[in-house]
């Protein structure tokens, strides 16, 4: 296999060509869940790509460093999850059990579209599937390294560009609330001082019978 090596020698190659900026656990923590998100973990990636894009904006983090930390990750946790898939998925999934002529059948069906459409298969299932169905090391590696590439800069730069717009925005509209959550509970306060003042008028005004 000699696709995560290739990885790692571009991580040494990037490390030595451009030290990265900012704290590493924030690359380790980032790198985590591209990973993770990249196997077939749904959820982690995007959300803390998004955030270490952002950091990047302020600053923080360089995002040159953010991007290729998320695509070396990503492809190199989709390498892991097709091996994965690759070695031990199918013997699981046709695992003697309850309905295991449903599961064959369903793994003979998707053999079918990984092989009529193996690209649109790889980019829209989990890689662990794509080992599951015998993809290709040839087929696999290209794809997932350039699915990768564009998940990692395609969200990265956008959240580089667009997040910190949309984070003072909201820092703002959350001023905006503030403001007038305070003007309102004001406003209640004095017309409440305002009614007990005149019922205390009219009470004192009254006649005594």
């Amino acid at each position: 296999m000699r696709a995560l090596p290739i990885i790692l020698l571009a991580l040494r190659l990037h490390l030595h060509l451009h030290h990265f900026h900012g704290p590493a656990i924030d690359y380790l923590g980032l790198s985590l869940a591209a990973a993770a998100s990249w196997f077939g973990v749904p959820g982690p990636g995007e959300p803390v790509l998004i955030a270490a894009a952002v950091f990047a904006a302020r600053h923080s983090l360089d995002i040159g460093s953010v991007v290729f930390v998320a695509w070396a990750a990503a492809a190199a946790g989709g390498i892991v999850g097709w091996l994965v898939g690759l070695n031990a998925g199918r013997a699981f999934v046709t695992a003697p059990g309850p309905l295991r002529k449903a599961r064959a059948k369903a793994v003979e069906r998707g053999d079918e579209i990984f092989r009529r459409h193996p690209i649109i298969a790889i980019v829209l299932t989990p890689s662990w599937v794509a080992g599951i169905h015998r993809v290709r090391t040839a087929v696999f590696l290209p794809v997932n390294a350039f699915g990768a590439a564009l998940w990692g800069v395609g969200i990265g730069l956008a959240a580089y560009w667009i997040g910190p717009t949309v984070v003072d925005a909201v820092d703002d509209l959350g001023l905006v609330t503030g403001v007038l959550l305070v003007a309102l509970i004001v406003a209640g306060v004095g017309g409440e001082i305002w009614r007990r003042r005149r019922r205390e008028r009219a009470e004192a005004a009254a006649p005594d019978l």
